[in-house]
């Protein structure tokens, strides 16, 4: 029993990390012999793993295929809003709670991620480490689990922000922002600076979106 759930745990986590990491995209079918094949699993856990993802909305029908789902602009600008808002509260809860040494693995990240500029990819990465570690500092297991469904849908998102150009710079300059109340205690700067940091990555978004209609007409 145990080999049985520790199977489809990883069946789920594959597949999610896959999805997250844009192997496969939204739009993409997803096939349960060839995700069985992929990762060394047998087709049971992968049919539950297809099965729990479909639930949760990160999978949808088309036919009788599964393929991954996407946002329209309406449900973009949902997530965002509250997006923007469960974030902003874990770096205000952070700038109250945070310790001294997880304050400092922020700026160890901050400068680790210097050099990244102008690889999306692993800026990509790396800020999603940067925001979870702001959500474990504000030490609220609640507020992490709902962000963590949160970020689970942005994976939906068929590219990221960071790849515009000049954003990988700004995403820092931002994040340098936020650590610094968060470094001062000031809740209400560590939740307007993410808040913003969210909005201006909103709109980068929406402009990327823009010209992509563009270049398609």
């Amino acid at each position: 029993m145990q080999d049985t759930r520790a199977s489809q745990k990883d069946a789920y986590a594959l597949i999610l990390e896959a999805i997250d990491s844009h192997i496969y995209k939204p739009g993409d079918r997803l096939v349960e012999s060839e995700l069985a094949e992929r990762f060394g699993v047998s087709r049971t856990p992968i049919r539950e793993a297809l099965q729990r993802l479909e639930t949760q909305s990160l999978l949808t029908r088309d036919g009788r295929s599964l393929i991954v789902a996407s946002l329209d602009h309406s449900q973009l600008s949902e997530l965002y809003v509250v997006r923007g808002e469960l974030e902003g509260l874990a770096a205000r809860l952070a700038a109250r709670h945070a310790a001294p040494e997880e304050v400092k693995v922020l700026r160890d990240m901050l400068e680790a991620d210097q050099k990244l500029v102008g690889d999306p990819k692993a800026m990509s990465r790396a800020n999603r480490r940067f925001h979870k570690q702001i959500h474990l500092a504000s030490h609220n297991r609640f507020l992490v689990q709902q962000l963590d469904l949160v970020h689970r849908s942005m994976a939906l998102l068929a590219t990221t922000s960071i790849a515009a150009e000049g954003r990988g710079a700004e995403t820092l300059r931002e994040h340098a922002a936020i650590v610094k109340a968060i470094e001062n205690g000031d809740g209400d700067a560590a939740y307007k600076a993410l808040r913003d940091h969210i909005s201006q990555a909103f709109v980068t978004r929406l402009k990327l979106d823009a010209e992509a209609v563009e270049a398609a007409e």
